[in-house]
């Protein structure tokens, strides 16, 4: 059996299920990976302003990699220890190159403050459709205003489609499900956009800033600074502990989980993952629906817990 000494997770998708929970099985086999003296990280796309759900339904307490790595933080204080963001000019380069190849594309901006959060952390133009929870009256302004101060984390670029709306009021989960955030299992038709999306985007990207997308039935792309990936946080994080790659065993489920799934020295897609991922890791655990990363943990660790 490998001494893995820390184990880092995707939430949505991988260990956060359609109806927005955390199973009771997996918190315990969680639980159990934090007592055993193991270091556990989530790694998610989620901003900070989405974590505190996730702390509540989880209970860890640990340190988490938000926003796609952008962002390492302590979700037991909600300090940011680490962030790697855009400055105005950098996301106005970005802006520009995804303009000139998606002529229809919208914005939001997710920011940062120094230390721990931002007076404002989200904003849109008033011609991108949220999706997924926002903040209460999030400032509403052109792109060029929103990222003038700095400290993006996360530019959101979404091609609106005629379902969105539709997607939003067929949403049947109970209101606490949405509060956790986007569910990348829902079958969704307007789906394989996405993908075809994501190569036009990193094309035009090339040299001037990461881009990804953590849900095949959104037309969402996911843009941070260049570098700004889940390998290269965890890589960093990994390293201040003096823990190796070969240490640590990764779990996910969508395109911008294969970087940090191919980094790490073990990794496991999910079996709902996005068909990319499951061509590309051979490792593989029971869907989320089946609470496939805790049964895995369970029997590679040697835990001993009964379902």
């Amino acid at each position: 059996m490998t001494d893995f000494r820390l184990i880092a997770s995707d939430l949505d998708g991988t260990v956060v299920d359609p109806r927005g929970r955390i199973s009771p099985f997996t918190k315990r086999v969680l639980r159990a990976v934090e007592e055993s003296g193991r270091s556990l990280v989530f790694v998610t796309g989620r901003p900070p302003r989405w974590m505190a759900p996730i702390v509540e339904e989880s209970g860890h307490r640990g340190v988490a990699i938000c926003a796609n790595g952008a962002v390492v933080m302590d979700l037991h204080t909600e300090e940011v220890l680490h962030s790697r963001s855009l400055d105005a000019t950098q996301s106005m380069l970005a802006v520009n190159r995804l303009r000139e190849v998606l002529p229809e594309v919208t914005f939001a901006v997710e920011r940062i403050g120094a230390g721990r959060r931002a007076d404002v952390e989200f904003g849109r133009e008033p011609t991108y459709v949220p999706r997924w929870p926002t903040p209460d009256h999030p400032p509403l302004a052109p792109v060029e205003e929103l990222v003038a101060e700095g400290g993006v984390i996360k530019i959101l670029a979404r091609i609106p489609q005629a379902e969105h709306a539709a997607i939003d009021g067929d949403d049947d989960r109970p209101a606490h499900a949405r509060a956790l955030g986007p569910d990348p299992t829902r079958n969704i038709p307007a789906a394989p956009l996405v993908d075809a999306l994501l190569a036009k985007a990193a094309a035009a990207l090339v040299g001037v800033a990461s881009v990804t997308h953590s849900n095949p039935n959104d037309t969402l792309l996911e843009v941070s600074a260049l570098g700004a990936t889940k390998a290269v946080a965890l890589a960093t994080h990994v390293e201040s502990l003096g823990v190796a790659s070969h240490e640590v065993v990764a779990f996910g489920d969508q395109p911008n989980d294969l970087d940090m799934l191919r980094w790490a020295g073990t990794a496991y897609a999910v079996a709902n993952a996005h068909p990319a991922v499951l061509a590309e890791i051979t490792g593989r655990s029971a869907s989320v629906h089946d609470d496939g990363v805790a049964h895995t943990l369970n029997e590679i660790l040697g835990l001993g817990l009964a379902p």
